[in-house]
Formats: C-alpha cells, sequence, structure tokens
C-alpha cells in the first residue's frame, strides 16, 4: 500500500473526558505523513489520509482537560471510514464507560463494514464494551491490566505489549501508546519508508514494543490481602536475599502451596515472579542512575550469572542493558 490511489479515511472518535491529546496527536500524525517530511526535505506533498473527528450528533466534547473541540460530522453520518480510532478515556473510567453506550452500535456497525479499528491505553475497555475484543488479543494501560482482565475475562490481554493486533483490530498500551499505534498504522497503509519518515520528521522512536519499561513493582500491589501485602514489603527489603518459597512461606505461617495460590490471587504474578519483578526494577535504577558495571550491578541486585541475568531483562524490557543505560541513563 505505497502509493494509494486516494486518501485513506480516518475517523477519531470523539466523547466527554477523553484524553485530548489521543485525539489531537494522533490527527496530526495521520494528517501530516507524506506532508511533514517532504517539506523538510523540499520534496512534493502527498497527503495520505483524509482525517476528521465524530462525535455522537456533531455535538462538540468537552476533553479531560477541559479542552472543547468541535465535530467535523455526526458518527451517525459516517458511512464509511478505513480506520475507526477510539482515544484513551481520561475521565472516570466507570462513568464514562456508562455515557458512552450509545457509540456501540456505531462502532459495531463501521467494524462490519470493514473498517480496521484501534483503540488506545483505557480506550480499549470502551472496545470491550462493544464484545469486538472478545477472543482476541488485546493490550491496555499497564496501571489497569488487572481491572481489565476482571471485567473481560474472554479478551487475551497481554499487557506487557505495547500495541497489539489481531486480524483489523489494533490495540494500544499506556496513555502516549498512541504515537506507537499511529506509525503503527501508517506503516501498515502506506509502508515503512512513511512511517519512518514521520517519526523522523517528529523526533519519535518507531518501535517500542514493550511497555514494561515504565510498569514499577507498584502495579501488583492494588489489592486489599493484607497478608500478601506483608509479604511483598518483605521481599521489597530483603530481595537481594537469597529468599525460597518455603521460606516465605514458613515466615508468614502460609503452607508454600497457600503462599502461591493467595499470592497469584491478589497480585496476578506468582511470588518468584513478583521478586524477579524487585531485581528488575532496582537494575533498572541502577542503569539510569550510577556508572556501575553490569557484573556488579548483576551482584547488587541478587543474581550471579551475567548472561542469564541479561536475557531475563531483555525478555523484559525489549532491550539489553547496555541499550537500556543508553537510552535511559540519566545525564
Amino acid at each position: 500500500m505505497n502509493s494509494p490511489s486516494r486518501p485513506f479515511s480516518v475517523t477519531l472518535l470523539g466523547f466527554d473526558a477523553a484524553l485530548s491529546s489521543t485525539i489531537t496527536g494522533a490527527m496530526d500524525l495521520f494528517a501530516l505523513a507524506g506532508v511533514s517530511w517532504q517539506r523538510i526535505h523540499q520534496q512534493p506533498v502527498t497527503p495520505f489520509f483524509s482525517v476528521q473527528l465524530a462525535t455522537l450528533h456533531g455535538h462538540p466534547v468537552t476533553t479531560v482537560n477541559q479542552l472543547k473541540l468541535h465535530a467535523h460530522c455526526a458518527l451517525q453520518d459516517v458511512e464509511h471510514t478505513d480506520l475507526l480510532v477510539v482515544p484513551t478515556i481520561g475521565g472516570d473510567l466507570n462513568e464514562i464507560l456508562t455515557a458512552t453506550r450509545p457509540l456501540h452500535a456505531h462502532i459495531h456497525r463501521l467494524w462490519q463494514g470493514g473498517a480496521d479499528i484501534a483503540a488506545n491505553c483505557t480506550g480499549t475497555f470502551l472496545l470491550a464494551e462493544t464484545g469486538i475484543l472478545n477472543h482476541k488479543v488485546a493490550t491496555t494501560h499497564w496501571g489497569y491490566a488487572r481491572q481489565f482482565r476482571e471485567r473481560y475475562p474472554e479478551v487475551n490481554l497481554q499487557p506487557a505489549k505495547m500495541v497489539t493486533q489481531q486480524d483489523n483490530v489494533y490495540c494500544a498500551g499506556g496513555g502516549m501508546a498512541w504515537f506507537d499505534l499511529t506509525l503503527l498504522l501508517i506503516e501498515r497503509y502506506c509502508g515503512h519508508q512513511v512511517a519512518s519518515d514521520t517519526a523522523k520528521s517528529h523526533v519519535l522512536d518507531l518501535s517500542r514494543p514493550r511497555q514494561t519499561i515504565y510498569a514499577g513493582s507498584r502495579q501488583h500491589k492494588f489489592h486489599q490481602d493484607t497478608d500478601i501485602l506483608n509479604i511483598q514489603n518483605y521481599m521489597e527489603q530483603h530481595f537481594t536475599e537469597a529468599l525460597t518459597l518455603t521460606g516465605l512461606a514458613h515466615q508468614h505461617n502460609m503452607t508454600p502451596r497457600t503462599l502461591i495460590r493467595r499470592f497469584k490471587q491478589a497480585c496476578g504474578i506468582t511470588p518468584l515472579h513478583y521478586l524477579q519483578a524487585l531485581r528488575l526494577e532496582q537494575a533498572r535504577k541502577y542503569l539510569e542512575v550510577s556508572t556501575m558495571s553490569l557484573d556488579t550491578i548483576v551482584t547488587a541486585v541478587g543474581y550471579e550469572d551475567v548472561s542469564s541475568f541479561s536475557r531475563l531483562f531483555k525478555r523484559h524490557t525489549g532491550l539489553a542493558p547496555s541499550q537500556y543505560r543508553s537510552q535511559y541513563a540519566k545525564r
């Protein structure tokens, strides 16, 4: 799809309390694909997308930062679009999901008419409410993953991923992942070179495959099991030591089986994976703020083998330790 015979039509869905940058930022990137890079290099301008904001009945919407956006058209009047984008929910999740129910039928109508559907961050909740995500791979903001899983058990949620795709349905992770999503969609319609040129002209990275880089261990403490919270607090203070499941269970008056069951029920992961998260989080901090060698860091966070640690680090962050330090170290 490198040379479209017509601009592709993109419709941004507008509703009250959406995150404004998700709407306006995506509109800018789509509208400037084939434009910004060409202007910089004094080449002929060829817009690849026709972009519009559609709202219920064409009414203006007020975003979460009180910016008032005027619609180009009513959602009911959109008969066809190549792509429909659902922005991030910036307000109270339950309130907005209730208020946006009248949008469901139109999202379904356009999807059944062949439109690609994309949702960003908590906008994936709105998309999941329509049922379109059932039995499909999806992602959402890492901080809302547990709530998403509980609410939509039929969705194959993969919160470590920055962007997911199955069939013609796309999802993106945390709030500003809209530019990862938009660049992926530009690549889908126009090819890699156009996406790369658009990214470079806006000083953006073309590929950020995982959002676990930004998710700390605190995401696993949003629960009410005080016994497990006590165990987590203990692990946070002693993660550099040789902790064992049997030792943790005995110290907190549980059997290993009970500890695993309750820990996973409360946190969504096993005690071993939580221990790994603590150690990786500390390693990331060392890489960001210190000049310690990798060998020293590995020992300092409770590991012994540098090679196995490096593989684990890359599996969780998508970057080798040296790449992570180069990208995130504070200068």
